[in-house]
């Protein structure tokens, strides 16, 4: 889990690994290869799916036709199976298939993004704060599902969060990032015990 205060780079990390900004130093390291200065397509084809907080599905396409474009490399009846796989997963969708993604919920979009990340398998996925603007049970909803894709298939997940406390309760290994600087890397569970750290940087009120 990838936490900190706005303005701290969490984005600018998420972003900088998918090969969006520009890089001037350092390494970024994947299966033992480095990653810095390579087009998003070819980190992506290396099995690195990226869902933005913003933007992550094409709102004038359908349901469907989104499942089909996030395989579009594959061929269209290969893509067509996967899009079949995936919604087994992601049986909300099923129901949206002729809708356009942009009159879904946020909470439905967030499903469909993974829906699509979720075509090609991938191997690493990064979530840049998934639950933003949604309500609390249906952040708690896409949350879970992310735990669940990380649980069911062995995919590692990078999460920014905004809501600290709740990433930090699902997390494995978590990452505080203070100014562009790692400030804590540990186990989540003691961050969240960790008062000063709690109060100053993350807003978490300690409890008694």
């Amino acid at each position: 889990m990838l936490v900190g205060p706005n303005g701290s780079g969490k984005s600018t990390l998420l972003k900088t690994i998918m090969g969006i900004t520009q890089t001037y130093s350092g390494e970024i390291l994947f299966n033992g290869t480095n990653i810095i200065g390579l087009p998003p397509h070819i980190v992506t084809k290396l099995g690195i799916a990226y869902l933005p907080q913003v933007n992550n599905v094409f709102a004038n396409l359908t349901v469907s036709e989104n499942l089909l474009m996030a395989g579009y490399v594959l061929g269209k009846e290969k893509a067509k199976k996967k899009a079949e796989e995936v919604l087994e997963d992601f049986p909300v969708l099923k129901g949206y298939l002729k809708r356009k993604a942009g009159t879904l919920s946020g909470g439905e979009r967030q499903m469909l993004a993974m829906a699509m990340a979720m075509i090609r398998r991938p191997q690493i996925m990064l979530f840049d704060e998934p639950t933003a603007s949604l309500a609390p049970k249906i952040a708690l909803e896409v949350l879970n599902r992310i735990v669940d894709l990380r649980d069911n298939y062995g995919i590692t997940v990078v999460l920014a969060e905004q809501n600290a406390k709740r990433a930090l309760e699902h997390g494995d290994n978590a990452i505080l990032l203070v100014s562009g600087r790692i400030t804590y890397q540990g186990d989540p569970k003691e961050l969240l015990a960790h008062e000063d750290l709690g109060k100053v940087y993350l807003g978490i009120k300690q409890t008694d």
